[in-house]
């Protein structure tokens, strides 16, 4: 080896060490306590499922029929067997990827519906702790919520931190599609909070719908167990890596039953499970915001037809983040730099790490027009 390379090496070992050292001293070290499991395998109630007998044959399983698989098998059944299968498993009708939109639409009112149940009963258990009760009102709270007339719940999962998507327009009739995918501290609870709103998956579809005029059905996929914090989930890709296939079997999962291949947003963290999910998405575009990197040295090696685009604006603290990836930390090169290969979004009207879909802004303009294939 050369004394350049010894050189290049030696500096990016510095640099993750650097970077392993400030992510230590922001979390008070590798505080386990804010490792988060993540949610992997099949949706709940699969086990049921895959008894039933009531079609006088196996069902399709959950873990391993593909979605296109899944969206034959409900095109072989009558409108009665559809709604039997609905009613006895909502909690696998409405996670699964391949069936049929509306399905999945009433399989998790019907979960929901149960899940509010649940968690009211649970309130109400003089039995449990206090802080026990205090989390199942607020989850009763949130199942309510959800459950309002005007919601398409595409999934909803309440294990773990609890997943979950929407739908903001008709994702029957769209001809234009897109699915935003979240960063760190998101999950069932947070997904559409009203602080910060630009920072999350509701916030960003509903922008984005909002300045589409409708031209685009925009999802916001909450299907991941992301980080917590900045700490050592955020410096790595392991929750990536447990998301990626998550979330190439949901966009999979809606070109099957017909939507057109969607423009895909990936902010934050979240542009780590797009670049690691990228080889098997079945996207138009592929727009990576607030990026701290895709696991990929360029464009070249995400191995896309998608067209890659990438956003990042000057006061968004992303940028002193080291691109780097060695030992496991890190997640590679910057997007933004035009050897990535990457077409540049403009940002410079966006302000920090969360407004990038704030109305007014050149990048919600730019996210516009790709959405709906005026930039190709």
């Amino acid at each position: 080896m050369g004394l350049g390379s010894w050189k290049r090496r030696g500096r990016r070992t510095l640099v993750a060490v650097a970077l392993t050292t400030t992510i230590v001293a922001g979390t008070a070290g590798w505080a386990s306590g804010h490792e988060q499991r993540p949610l992997t395998g099949p949706p709940p109630g699969t086990a049921s499922w895959r008894a039933d007998g009531m079609l006088g044959m196996p069902l399709p399983d959950p873990a391993t029929a593909s979605p296109i698989r899944m969206a034959a098998f409900f095109r072989g059944l009558s409108a009665t067997d559809q709604r039997k299968l609905t009613a006895r498993h909502p909690s696998v009708v409405g996670n699964l990827d391949g069936a049929p939109i509306p399905l999945r639409y009433k399989a998790n009112a019907l979960a929901l519906r149960a899940e509010k149940a649940r968690a009211h009963a649970d309130a109400q258990d003089t039995t449990l702790t206090p802080q026990a009760r205090a989390t199942a009102r607020a989850l009763a709270e949130r199942c309510a919520d959800l459950l309002a007339p005007d919601r398409r719940i595409l999934a909803f999962d309440p294990r773990g931190r609890g997943q979950v998507a929407e739908v903001y327009g008709d994702l029957r009739t769209a001809r234009h599609t897109s699915v935003v995918v979240p960063g760190s501290d998101i999950d069932l609870h947070s997904f559409d909070r009203t602080k910060d709103v630009y920072g999350t998956p509701a916030g960003m579809a509903k922008s984005l719908y909002t300045a589409a005029l409708g031209r685009t059905a925009v999802v916001a996929w909450v299907g991941y167990t992301t980080p917590v914090g900045l700490g050592p989930d955020a410096a790595t890709g392991r929750l990536a890596e447990a998301g990626a296939p998550r979330l190439s079997r949901f966009v999979q999962g809606l070109t099957a039953v017909g939507t057109p291949k969607p423009s895909v947003f990936c902010h934050s963290y979240g542009s780590v499970v797009c670049g690691l999910a990228a080889s098997r998405l079945p996207a138009s575009d592929l727009v990576v915001l607030g990026s701290p990197g895709l696991r990929a040295d360029n464009v070249s090696e995400l191995r896309t037809r998608a067209h890659v685009w990438a956003a990042r604006d000057d006061s968004d603290w992303i940028a002193k983040v080291p691109h780097v990836e060695l030992l496991g930390l890190g997640h590679g090169a910057d997007p933004t730099d035009p050897s990535f290969g990457a077409r540049r979004v403009p940002a410079e009207r966006a302000k920090g790490h969360t407004g990038y879909f704030a109305p007014g802004t050149d990048s919600l303009r730019a996210f516009t027009d790709i959405a709906t294939g005026v930039s190709s």
